[in-house]
């Protein structure tokens, strides 16, 4: 509900519309990647002082560290979607959560047949966890880390948040 929302982000919104968050057909889904970008959000989470990576268990980026992120559902409003991926993929209640900006990502894998390359176009934000939380990781990642700056066998695109933003 809009109540829901504006508790979550502490903030009113405006008019909304439905959210389209259930399962596309593959084909379909690989139509739209063929064809346009992906609009994403990607979390840089503030965890026990540092910031928090994670193991990606899919393409693109699989088996590298990344920074948790989903793609955007339609309805869905960016600020609600980070929070919405802070709780789903990490399993933690953010507090905070502060737009740091746009960017966009250029990738020669993907985990949809028929689909050879992506294009996503992430909103990147700042999440800090409420109180003392426990990681609870969803099943695309395998392992989280906490770092103070981009570790050696980090995807390209953690270095460039460390860097863009100011991490």
């Amino acid at each position: 509900t809009v109540a829901k929302r504006e508790a979550l982000t502490g903030r009113a919104r405006g008019p909304s519309m439905d959210i389209a968050d259930e399962f596309i057909p593959e084909a379909t889904f690989a139509t739209c990647l063929n064809n346009m970008p992906q609009p994403c959000v990607d979390l840089v989470v503030e965890y026990d002082g540092d910031i928090l990576l994670t193991r990606r268990q899919n393409e693109p980026a699989k088996g590298e560290w990344f920074w948790p992120g989903s793609r955007l559902y339609k309805g869905e409003r960016l600020d609600d979607a980070a929070v919405r991926v802070a709780r789903e993929e990490l399993g933690l209640d953010p507090v905070a959560v502060e737009r740091l900006g746009v960017s966009e990502h250029f990738w020669e894998a993907s985990a949809i047949e028929g689909v050879d390359t992506r294009h996503t176009i992430p909103t990147v934000y700042r999440v800090v966890p409420e109180g003392d939380q426990s990681i609870a990781l969803d099943s695309q990642h395998d392992d989280y880390r906490v770092v103070t700056e981009p570790p050696e066998d980090a995807n390209r695109y953690v270095v460039e948040y460390f860097e863009r933003f100011d991490i």
